[in-house]
């Protein structure tokens, strides 16, 4: 038994400029998290990161150096220790969650130091640390992958339909690079004028409504149960296709929208927040979400990623109504011009990046399993009542 201010110290983060125009570095942590980059570290890695003020004050863990702003700590031991053990061990006894009682929520470091803890020894923190790495390892590897294939996505989307690759290589008389002989064939070798400037001869102008609508099926808290996914606007990651989180029926209490599996969920509260994903099932989503569904399947995968560009979010941002809480509608985005290709040149593109969606579902399935399991295991694994050993045999049937 021990305290944790004979175990480990909180140091206040620093104030930092400028660290949402870095693109690259060491990271730089909040109160919520990942906020930017800077070129020099505050903190060697690996580190455990605690917010210190906001309604939402999370525990964050860094492999590399990192730098901590003046909202959060960064976590010092005072004797050896297992820093991904110290990481668990912090989000078991919920010291993020210590409220002083202060008009802004914070964590003190007098609150937190008095708490009692067990300790086991090094050698099994360790072995603790260990196992529950190893899932969440999976997990951000599963989050790398599909960010990984959503990003080659719409970099092809953007090299055919917005930039015209294709076609402007056969105008120059060259063969589009990296493209069959059949898909490239689908492309024309010249370019029309339109009221949208130059388009590929055979396309047109016409508007997002041509091949996608909005679904309205609403239903009351006497038609979902538990069982239901739920997905409201705190659910979306902004500018990610792949919807990691969900909640359950449990978590709704007011009227709903429902979708399907496959459509596109567009949040419409605030669009300048570019919160807009793929429906990964069926389920139930709060009535400030557009449930937009393809109005032919050929269009499928365009529209996604044709709903997803920024010029769309910019185009519903200016136009939307309300200053303090602006939101956009189905007429406005419905009604934004945008070239459409024919549907033998869409449906190329959808055979193409429908195996990269899918995997991208696969991932979010694993995840929500993995996640499953991780937090099962903590609780049990920090406070001892389940030994290392029998948390392995646990994981493996469970992934098996």
């Amino acid at each position: 038994m021990s305290t944790w201010g004979d175990e480990v110290s909180l140091e206040y983060g620093k104030a930092l400029r400028g660290y949402q125009e870095v693109k690259r570095g060491f990271r730089v942590f909040g109160s919520n998290g990942p906020i930017g980059w800077t070129e020099k570290p505050l903190a060697e890695g690996p580190g455990v990161i605690l917010g210190r003020k906001g309604a939402y004050r999370g525990v964050h863990f860094s492999k590399d150096p990192f730098f901590v702003i003046d909202t959060a700590y960064y976590v010092e031991p005072k004797s050896e220790m297992d820093m991904r053990w110290l990481y668990y061990a912090i989000q078991y006894h919920k010291l993020g969650e210590i409220d002083d009682g202060s008009p802004i929520p914070s964590t003190t470091r007098a609150a937190v130091y008095v708490r009692e803890l067990e300790v086991p020894s090094v050698p099994e923190q360790n072995e603790i640390g260990r196992v529950l790495a190893s899932l969440d390892d999976r997990i951000d590897h599963n989050r790398s992958l599909a960010a990984k294939l959503e990003a080659i996505a719409r970099r092809l989307f953007k090299s055919w339909f917005v930039d015209f690759d294709p076609v402007r290589a056969k105008v120059a008389g060259e063969n589009p690079p990296g493209l069959a002989d059949d898909i490239a064939a689908l492309f024309p070798d010249r370019f029309l004028d339109s009221e949208l400037g130059e388009i590929p001869m055979g396309w047109r102008v016409g508007k997002i409504s041509d091949f996608s609508t909005n679904v309205r099926v609403g239903c009351a808290p006497s038609q979902f149960s538990a069982e239901d996914f739920y997905v409201g606007l705190e659910h979306f990651d902004r500018r990610c296709l792949t919807l990691w989180n969900g909640g359950s029926g449990d978590d709704a209490t007011s009227n709903k929208s429902r979708f399907a599996k496959g459509d596109l969920l567009f949040g419409k509260l605030r669009p300048y927040f570019h919160k807009v994903a793929i429906a990964p099932m069926d389920g139930i989503c709060s009535t400030d979400v557009l449930v937009i569904r393809c109005a032919e399947m050929a269009y499928r995968e365009f529209m996604y990623f044709s709903l997803f560009q920024d010029a769309v979010i910019q185009f519903v941002s200016d136009a939307s109504g309300g200053t303090r809480m602006p939101r956009t509608n189905w007429e406005t985005l419905g009604g934004y011009e945008c070239v459409v290709p024919p549907k033998s040149v869409s449906t190329a593109f959808g055979e193409i990046v429908a195996p990269m969606i899918e995997t991208m579902r696969q991932c979010v399935s694993a995840n929500a399993a993995l996640t499953k399991i991780r937090d099962l295991l903590l609780p049990r694994l920090i406070s001892g009542k389940l030994r290392v050993a029998d948390a392995e045999s646990l994981i493996e049937e469970a992934i098996a």
